[in-house]
């Protein structure tokens, strides 16, 4: 049924529920999940999936919660937001703990997407500022015009499994502007979202705002048709949020969705390689590669491609993998045996294909972690074109080549399907200008491997990297989850002396 189910995995005492309307309740499934702990393969818990009555209940108590929250002071909402970010700073260490346990992570790469998550809370609060309408007097005799930015109803957010704690804290946008959410986590990685729910509702969320179901496709199906769901915020791979998207639109609803990606790092000659080659390493390798602002295709001028390739050898070659709960570690398991099975088999077939195999990570092990999914830096010498280039595999297999010129660089980025993100490492200003205004893609990085945007700046790609017209976070969230209701002014009484009235020039233009 999910990649979460795992045969020869003992069922685990602990049984998830949802949060429906201020309570956690069990729930009535035939079908369920074992979380498991990607280091070990032991079970963590049970995650049943949600009936459509169960997320019926859910969308129906957020509908109904929606009435008195839209009335809620929006400086209410915001001090309400700022506690939640207080209880998560709090609890950063007790939710690192279970994002290192349910996903495998480093304690390091946990407490950043912490530090990240916290400040999607941090810009949310400041909705008495990001939600303000606009305002025009006299765009005609005696005539004003405005907006004002309203709340829509319910919405679903849909997380993936690579960021427990941040995605589904996309939600923070979409109540502080009024709206209620019904969350379903991933499969894979729903415990920090169950924390990050209960520490919600100790901030005090009325019953109804904040819901949670757990489930499986047909759950986000049920969401997606839900005729009292508003919107839907999506996060996944490109085949999925294609999917995800014309069916919501479909149904006449917003959706935003976030696809794959195929990220590509050029590496110029005038490229400051000390400073360069660990940023480029922790990009390639960093969380195990499973994030999309991860590298995956490595461009390398060819003056310096050896040089590079040695390098980038030595420093992945010696990164310490284990448990994440090792301060020495620099990099965790995948996060299940499909996806370790997935990996393994795509590099079968590159060496079939007449790759070459620079770093090899299948039969990678970990002493005291044998049924860890476990997969070792691997480096593959591939053309553009190939099928290990152009498929986002979302694991640490990486693909590296090398390139005469910056135009080349280009037109093998511009050619990818995806267009999430791009790098560029080099000190030329006006090459590095030159890059940012000709690759086809949502974000640019130069010098930075990772280019992934802060809380306040929109977040989205291009092509199959991202469906819908407005991005995650920032105002651009703001803007999805509100709706701008125009309104025009103006008044019959002796106050407007002479220029009382509609003027017959602004009627006409309409």
């Amino acid at each position: 049924m999910s990649e979460a189910e795992t045969s020869g995995t003992d069922r685990p005492d602990r049984v998830l529920q949802n949060y429906i309307a201020g309570h956690w309740t069990d729930i009535a499934s035939t079908a369920e999940a074992i979380v498991t702990n990607p280091a070990t393969g032991a079970g963590i818990a049970v995650h049943p999936v949600s009936s459509t009555a169960t997320i019926d209940s859910a969308v129906e108590a957020a509908a109904g919660a929606f009435g008195q929250w839209r009335k809620t002071p929006v400086p209410t909402r915001a001090a309400m937001m700022f506690r939640y970010r207080h209880l998560l700073h709090e609890a950063r260490d007790e939710l690192a703990a279970i994002i290192v346990e349910e996903n495998g992570k480093s304690v390091a790469e946990a407490q950043g997407e912490l530090l990240r998550a916290i400040q999607y809370v941090e810009n949310a609060a400041t909705v008495p500022e990001t939600q303000k309408g606009a305002v025009t007097e006299n765009v005609a005799n005696a005539v004003d015009i405005e907006y004002i930015r309203e709340p829509l109803g319910v919405f679903a957010v849909i997380a993936p499994f690579n960021f427990p704690a941040m995605i589904p804290l996309y939600f923070s946008w979409a109540v502080a502007t009024g709206n209620t959410v019904v969350l379903k986590p991933s499969e894979l990685c729903p415990l920090t979202t169950v924390r990050m729910v209960e520490l919600a509702a100790e901030a005090g969320f009325p019953p109804g705002v904040i819901n949670m179901v757990l489930g499986d496709k047909s759950t986000v199906e049920a969401l997606s048709d839900h005729e009292l769901v508003q919107g839907l915020t999506f996060v996944g791979s490109s085949e999925v949020a294609e999917i995800v998207y014309r069916r919501v639109t479909g149904n006449s609803k917003r959706c935003q969705a976030q696809g794959g990606a195929k990220n590509h790092l050029v590496v110029t000659d005038t490229a400051v390689l000390d400073r360069c080659m660990p940023n480029i390493s922790s990009s390639l390798f960093g969380c195990a590669s499973q994030r999309c602002f991860a590298g995956s295709n490595l461009l390398v001028y060819r003056s310096i491609y050896d040089q590079v390739v040695e390098q980038l050898v030595a420093q992945a070659g010696s990164m310490k993998m284990g448990l994440g709960t090792d301060p020495d570690v620099g990099m965790g398991p995948v996060i299940s045996a499909a996806a370790l099975e997935k990996y393994t088999t795509a590099i079968d077939a590159a060496e079939a294909a007449g790759a070459r195999l620079i770093l090899d990570g299948r039969g990678a092990s970990v002493d005291g972690c044998p049924d860890g999914h476990w997969l070792g830096p691997t480096l593959i010498e591939a053309d553009p074109g190939s099928e290990v280039w152009t498929t986002e595999l979302f694991g640490p297999v990486r693909c590296i080549h090398p390139v005469d010129s910056i135009d080349e660089a280009i037109d093998i980025i511009n050619a990818s399907t995806y267009g999430h993100s791009a790098v560029i490492y080099t000190e030329r200003g006006g090459l590095a200008r030159r890059f940012r205004q000709s690759v086809e893609t949502g974000q640019v990085g130069i010098n930075v491997g990772t280019p992934a945007p802060i809380a306040f700046y929109p977040v989205g790609g291009r092509k199959s990297s991202f469906y819908g017209a407005l991005r995650g976070r920032g105002v651009d969230a703001v803007d999805f989850y509100t709706d701008k209701k125009v309104v025009v002014t103006t008044w019959h009484d002796t106050d407007g002396g002479d220029q009382a009235g509609v003027d017959p020039a602004f009627e006409g233009t309409v």
